[in-house]
């Protein structure tokens, strides 16, 4: 099975069954005739910018995040994370906290990373309010903005 094969089958199998980690990835491709290693797994899982999120049968599984704008530059996530004190869920918020005087700055990194979950942002002095569609895209936001 060719690479972008695999990668195809990853996402596919991630949207069907809530998956909790890599062994368990491993052993559904091995089901499917895709014989890999744990090791393969874990640069496939890292390629793909997979994120895990509360899952409803299982305490965690994993999520592709496909809505982030490939034009996003490294420059804009270190500003982000240097000035992001904390980011916290509230129902379908995200307040992410900031440095004094860069509510606005994380507002314009978060918009720039056009993220689909996001509805709108309102940015303070020192906050962010993220509003997102519903909860469960609230938490994947803070996933995401977590992992820069």
């Amino acid at each position: 099975m060719k690479k972008s094969e695999r990668l195809d089958l990853i996402l596919n199998v991630i949207k069907e069954k809530e998956i909790a980690n890599q062994e368990e990835l491993t052993e559904v491709l091995n089901q499917y005739g895709c014989n890999v290693s744990q090791a393969t797994v874990s640069r496939d899982v890292t390629e793909l910018g997979l994120i895990k999120v509360s899952g409803i049968d299982k305490k965690t599984k994993y999520f592709h995040a496909v809505s982030i704008s490939q034009n996003f530059s490294q420059k804009n996530i270190d500003l982000f994370k240097h000035i992001t004190i904390s980011i916290v869920v509230a129902n379908n918020l995200v307040v992410v906290k900031t440095l004094a005087g860069n509510g606005s700055s994380a507002g314009y990194t978060v918009d720039s990373m056009h993220i689909s979950q996001i509805l709108g942002t309102i940015a303070g002095d020192d906050t962010l309010v993220i509003i997102a569609k519903n909860n469960f895209d609230a938490e994947i936001i803070s996933q995401i903005l977590r992992s820069l």
